[in-house]
């Protein structure tokens, strides 16, 4: 449980690569921020998956944004 405690991050965490970071920091037990930017039904899925063994939240954000990410940055501070 070396992420006990802490938040990450995975941008593109609905699928994939970013799908099998943010489950194996999950795993460790980090709490998970997922952003998508399409798919959210994926996202959820993975989500729910998470909530199972830790915290998880899924944000859509365009990373390419500077509002977005700004919004998304508060959203995780809110929350965490």
């Amino acid at each position: 449980m070396a992420f006990k405690g802490k938040v990450v991050l995975v941008t593109g965490s609905s699928r994939g690569i970013g799908k099998a970071i943010a489950l194996a920091f999950a795993k460790e037990g980090a709490k998970v921020v997922m952003n998508y930017s399409k798919s959210e039904k994926e996202a959820n899925e993975v989500m729910n998956e998470i909530k199972k063994s830790s915290d998880a939240i899924a944000i859509k954000c365009d990373v390419s944004n500077e509002k977005q990410v700004k919004e998304m940055i508060e959203k995780i501070i809110r929350k965490f």
